[in-house]
């Protein structure tokens, strides 16, 4: 079992930034690979960014490539997404998820959720 909580989102203006940390607990963190997804209300819920096991591999929806970095500190048991140039369409809920395999893009591949932390971008 793992238990993720979000943290770190809120109200800021087109072309600001925000930096979202997951903290985790449970069993070993550094066994999982991790990622975020964001949710938009009337929306499926959609990849933003996944990080390997040892943070070697780090991948990216093509909406926020450039914009956004994932990282993860194995030794504190958290993953963060920076967020920069931020958008009126990265307004969502946005989810961190611990994944037991290798798979990165799919929210079925994820096994742990965190409860999410809403981001909202006015323009």
């Amino acid at each position: 079992q793992v238990q993720l909580v979000e943290s770190g989102g809120g109200l800021v203006q087109t072309g600001g930034s925000l930096r979202l940390s997951c903290a985790a607990s449970g069993r070993t963190f550094s066994s999982y690979a991790m990622g975020w997804f964001r949710q938009a209300p009337g929306k499926e819920r959609e990849f933003v960014a996944g990080i390997s096991r040892s943070a070697g591999g780090t991948y990216y929806a093509d909406s926020v490539k450039g914009r956004f970095t994932i990282s993860r500190d194995n030794t504190k048991n958290t993953v963060n997404l920076q967020m920069n140039s931020l958008k009126p369409e990265d307004t969502a809920v946005y989810y961190c998820a611990a994944n037991p395999r290798n798979n990165y893009y799919n929210v079925y591949d994820y096994t742990w959720w965190g409860q999410g932390t809403q981001v909202t971008v006015s323009s």
